[in-house]
C-alpha cells in the first residue's frame, strides 16, 4: 500500500491544501463515546502510522485495499488501520503488522486515471488486535479499544508540557522555509491537547517505528515528553541547516564575486599581454603530449590537469596543484643518457684522477663491459669504505665521466628526517619532493651516477628512521617503483647508478649494509701518497693559487719528507692543505718580488711549514726484557706499537696501564693465564707467579687502545719478561691468542704492514690465515720483508725468543 509519505511539518501542509484539519473538545469526547465495531476490516499501511483525529489522503494499489475500500466505502465506511512491520512486503500477513492501530472513517474516495484508488481517512481512536480472524478477500480482525490513560484536572505539569510542545512546533514552522505560515495557524486554533499530541506526533519527520511507539504510549503525560524529546532533536537538525545554507550561500557569493573579478583580471591580463590560467593549462598539455613517459603517469598527469582546471586560480590549492604538475613535466621520464662503452678511454678516466683504488677501478670497468654486451642491466649499488680523505667521493664524479652520465651527490650525514628522502605530501603548504627525486630533476636523466656521500652518518632520532627510508631506494629489486610522497606515485630508480660512500660499516643499517656491494678502500702508503702530490695535490693547488709550474716543485725528497712529518692520516686531505701552505708562501713570495728558489728542499721545508709535527715511528732495540713490538691499525692507517713489561716483588697482582678497552685487558689476563699454564714448557718455576707482581704498559697513554690483535705480543713480552731472554731484533707481530694457544687472524693487515716498513721492520709474525691478505697486497710494498705463519704461540716464542739473555738479567725465583 502506498502513500504520501509521513507527512511531516515540513513537507505535507503546502500552499495548495484545500482544508487544514481541526478538532474541538467536544469533537474529541464525540469521537470516544462511538461505540467500537467488535471487527473491524485491516488496512496495512507501508510508510506511515494514522493517529486520532488526524486526517490522511493514502494511495491504494494493491488488489485486496481496494476491495477493502469500495466495500467499506459503500457500507459504514469504517476500518482499521495498521501499520507494516516492513514496508517492502507486498503481501503482508498478520504476523507482519503491528498489533495496536486506529478506527478510521473514510471521509473521500477518488479514482484515479493510473488504476490506483485514493482515500482521505480520518482517525477515530485507536485499538488492539485481539485475534485476526480473515485474510481473505482482506484481513479482519477480533478488536478491543486501547484507552488512553486519563490525567487528573489537579496535573498542572501536562497543560505546560502542551504549551512547551506547542512553542517548540511553532518554532519549527518559523524556522523552516518548507513550512507555509498556515500551519502556525491550525496549531494556534486547536484547542484539544490530545488532539494536538495526536497531529504534531503524525507529521514530525520520524521513521515509522518511532512513530508507532508514539502511538503505543497509553500515558498521555509519557506521549508528551517523547514528544517534546523529538520535536528538540528536530529544532536542533533545523537550525544546523540553516546555519550550513547560510554559510553556503555566503561562500558562492564570494565565489560569484571571485569569479566576475577573476574574468575581468584575465580580460585585463590579455590586454597588457600577460598569460592567463587558460593559456598555462593549455602550455602544460601540449608539453605534456610530447613527454615520453609511462601511461599511467600521462593518465595521472590528465587527471591531475582536469583538476587544475577546476580550480579558483586566486585560492593557493591553484598554485600548489601548479607546481605539482609543472614537477611532473620537469621530471626525467624514461630519458636516459647515452653510456659511452670504450672501456679503454673510461679505464683512462679513472687512473688519470686516481693512483690506486684498484679494486673498485675494476668493478666499474667490469659493469661497463657487462653493459656494453647485454645492453641492459639493473645498475650496481656501491658502497665505498674507508678512511677519510682516500678519494671515495670524487671518485663519483670520475666514474660519471668514464661511463659518460651526470653527476650527482647528496650528503647525508646529519639527515633525520624521512620527509628529505621520500618528500611531503603535496596537500601541506610549502611541500617538496624527496631530494632524490629533486636530483634526477636537476639532472636531467633518468640514469645519473648518484653519490650518497656519508651514508654511515644517517641520524635516527624520534622525527623518524631515514636509514630506513632508504632500504627501498638502495633495493634493485624494489627501487624502479620507489614511492615518493609528494609524486604520489612510483618513479624508477633502478637506472641509477648508486654509490655510497662510509668511514664506518658498524654504524650502517644491517639490512642497508646486505643490499650494497661493499668495496672496501685502505689508506695509502707513503709511496702512493708522493704520487698523489705530484699527479694531483701539488698541480691543483699552483692553479688554485695563480701560480705556474715554473714557480714552485718539490722533488722526490721532499716530498715524502712532507709526507712523513707534517701528516699522519690514511688519506691524502691534510697533504692537501700542506701543500697549499707552501704554495701560499710561494704566491707571497712572487707578488712581494722577493727571491725564491723553485725548487724546494728539504732544509726549505722547516721555514716554510715550520718544526716536523710527526716523527717517523722507529724500532727501538731488544736490550730489554719485556719489550715487544706489535703492530695496530688506526682510522688513519697502520702504526707500530710497543708493549712493555716489568716485574717486581709482590703476591702475584697483575696491572695493565696505557688507555686500554676491555677487549685488550682480556688479552693480558689471557696470556698470562697461558704462561701459567704452560710454565714448565718455558722453565719457569710456578711459584714465582705469586711472588712477583707485573706490571704491562702500552706508551702513548692519552691515545684510546683496544682490540685483540696485540695477544701474541702480549704474551711474548712476559715470555720474555720471565725469562729473560732478548726478543729476536727487528722483529714485529700481531695476532689474536685463545687459552688453548691458538694464534687466530685479525684485520688491517695491509696498514699494519706499511707501518713496519716504514719503522725499518725486517720480520714480522702472522697467524697462517692471514696469507691470504698478503697475497693482496701488491709486491712492491712487501720488498725486504719477511713473514712467518704461525698456527700456535709456542711456535711465536721459538722465532720471537733468542737464546740469549739480556744485560743485567734478573734472577726470578
Amino acid at each position: 500500500m502506498l502513500d504520501f509519505d509521513s507527512l511531516s511539518l515540513d513537507t505535507v501542509i503546502s500552499e495548495d491544501a484545500e482544508f487544514i484539519p481541526l478538532m474541538t473538545n467536544e469533537d474529541e469526547n464525540s469521537m470516544e463515546q462511538e461505540q467500537l465495531p467488535g471487527q473491524l476490516p485491516l488496512l496495512p499501511l507501508r510508510n506511515t502510522v494514522l493517529f486520532p483525529g488526524v486526517v490522511i489522503p493514502i494511495t491504494a494499489g494493491r488488489d485486496k485495499s481496494i476491495r477493502l475500500l469500495q466495500k467499506a466505502n459503500r457500507g459504514d465506511k469504517v476500518i482499521g488501520v495498521v501499520s507494516q512491520l516492513d514496508p517492502e512486503n507486498e503481501e503482508p500477513t498478520k504476523d507482519d503488522i503491528y498489533t495496536i492501530g486506529t478506527v478510521a472513517r473514510i471521509v473521500r474516495m477518488f479514482k484515479m486515471p493510473d488504476g490506483n484508488t485514493t482515500v482521505i481517512i480520518q482517525g477515530k481512536r485507536r485499538f488492539e488486535i485481539e485475534e485476526v480472524i480473515e485474510e481473505e478477500p482482506f484481513m479482519t480482525a477480533r478488536v478491543s479499544g486501547a484507552e488512553d490513560v486519563k490525567l487528573a484536572k489537579s496535573n498542572k505539569k501536562f497543560p505546560v508540557l502542551m504549551e512547551s510542545i506547542k512553542e517548540m512546533a511553532l518554532q519549527i514552522i518559523k524556522e523552516s522555509p518548507n513550512i507555509p505560515s498556515e500551519a502556525a495557524f491550525a496549531l494556534k486554533n486547536i484547542e484539544s491537547n490530545t488532539f494536538l499530541l495526536n497531529f504534531i506526533s503524525s507529521n514530525m519527520n520520524l521513521p515509522v517505528d518511532k512513530k508507532q511507539e508514539l502511538l503505543e504510549i497509553n500515558d498521555l503525560q509519557k506521549r508528551a515528553n517523547m514528544v517534546l524529546q523529538h520535536l528538540n532533536n528536530e529544532m536542533q537538525m533545523l537550525q544546523m541547516k540553516n546555519e550550513i545554507q547560510s554559510k553556503v550561500r555566503t561562500e558562492f557569493d564570494q565565489q560569484q564575486r571571485e569569479y566576475f573579478l577573476h574574468q575581468q583580471m584575465k580580460q585585463i591580463q590579455e590586454e597588457l599581454g600577460g598569460t592567463s590560467a587558460e593559456g598555462e593549462i593549455e602550455e602544460m598539455r601540449m608539453k605534456a603530449k610530447k613527454k615520453q613517459w609511462p601511461k599511467e603517469t600521462a593518465e595521472v598527469f590528465e587527471k591531475e590537469l582536469k583538476k587544475l582546471q577546476r580550480v579558483n586560480p586566486q585560492v593557493p590549492e591553484y598554485s600548489i596543484q601548479r607546481n605539482y604538475l609543472e614537477f611532473l613535466l620537469d621530471l626525467p621520464w624514461n630519458k636516459m643518457s647515452k653510456d659511452k662503452f670504450d672501456l679503454k678511454r673510461a679505464e683512462k678516466i679513472l687512473d688519470r684522477d686516481h693512483y690506486g683504488l684498484e679494486k673498485v677501478k675494476k668493478r666499474i670497468i667490469e659493469h661497463l663491459a657487462v653493459l656494453k654486451l647485454k645492453g641492459d642491466m639493473k645498475a650496481p649499488i656501491l658502497c665505498l669504505y674507508g678512511p677519510p680523505g682516500v678519494g671515495k667521493t670524487s671518485l663519483g664524479k670520475s666514474v660519471a665521466e668514464a661511463l659518460g652520465r651526470k653527476y650527482m651527490r647528496m650528503s647525508l650525514g646529519g639527515l633525520r628526517d624521512e620527509a628529505e628522502i621520500r618528500g611531503h605530501r603535496k596537500t601541506y603548504i610549502g611541500a617538496m619532493p624527496g631530494r632524490l627525486i629533486q636530483s634526477l630533476k636537476k639532472a636531467g636523466t633518468g640514469n645519473p651516477v648518484f653519490v650518497l656521500d656519508e651514508i654511515d652518518k644517517l641520524a635516527n632520532t624520534g622525527q623518524g628512521d631515514p636509514a630506513s627510508a632508504m632500504l627501498e631506494v638502495l633495493d634493485p629489486e624494489q627501487n624502479n617503483e620507489f614511492y615518493d610522497n609528494y609524486l604520489e606515485m612510483g618513479y624508477d630508480l633502478s637506472k641509477v647508478m648508486f654509490i655510497a660512500t662510509a668511514n664506518n660499516l658498524g654504524s650502517i643499517h644491517p639490512a642497508l649494509r646486505d643490499r650494497m656491494e661493499i668495496i672496501e678502500i685502505n689508506g695509502y702508503t707513503v709511496e702512493e701518497k708522493i704520487e698523489i702530490a705530484k699527479r694531483h695535490l701539488l698541480p691543483k693547488q699552483l692553479i688554485e693559487h695563480g701560480l705556474g709550474k715554473r714557480d714552485i716543485g718539490l722533488d722526490k725528497k721532499a716530498f715524502e719528507y712532507v709526507v712523513e712529518n707534517y701528516t699522519r692520516e690514511s688519506g691524502v686531505r691534510g697533504l692537501s692543505k700542506v701543500l697549499a701552505k707552501i704554495a701560499r708562501h710561494a704566491a707571497k713570495t712572487t707578488a712581494m718580488e722577493e727571491s725564491m728558489n723553485p725548487k724546494v728542499k728539504i732544509a726549505d721545508l722547516n721555514e716554510i711549514l715550520g718544526p716536523a709535527r710527526f716523527s717517523k715511528d722507529k724500532y727501538q732495540g731488544n736490550e730489554i726484557a719485556g719489550v715487544v713490538t706489535g703492530l695496530a691499525w688506526t682510522p688513519v692507517g697502520g702504526d707500530i706499537l710497543f708493549i712493555e713489561s716489568a716485574i717486581s716483588k709482590g703476591k702475584g697482582k697483575l696491572t695493565v696501564t696505557g688507555n686500554l678497552g676491555d677487549v685488550m685487558k682480556e688479552s693480558a689476563i689471557i696470556a698470562m693465564a697461558y704462561l701459567r699454564a704452560h710454565a714448565d714448557d718455558f722453565n719457569i718455576e710456578t711459584a714465582v707467579f705469586d711472588k712477583w707482581d707485573v706490571h704491562i704498559h702500552f706508551p702513548e697513554g692519552a691515545t684510546p687502545k683496544d682490540g685483540p690483535s696485540a695477544g701474541i705480543t702480549i704474551l711474548t713480552s712476559l715470555a720474555s719478561l720471565f725469562t729473560q731472554r732478548k726478543v729476536k731484533g727487528k722483529l714485529a707481530m700481531t695476532g689474536e691468542i685463545t687459552l688453548r694457544g691458538k694464534v687466530l687472524p685479525v684485520g688491517g693487515i695491509k696498514e699494519k704492514i706499511l707501518a713496519a716498513k716504514r719503522a725499518d721492520i725486517k720480520e714480522i709474525i702472522l697467524s697462517v690465515e692471514n696469507r691470504k691478505d698478503i697475497e693482496e697486497i701488491r709486491e712492491d710494498y712487501l720488498k725486504g720483508l719477511t713473514f712467518h705463519y704461525v698456527e700456535s704461540m709456542m711456535e711465536v716464542i721459538e722465532i720471537a725468543l733468542t737464546k740469549t739473555k739480556v744485560k743485567s738479567a734478573l734472577t726470578i725465583s
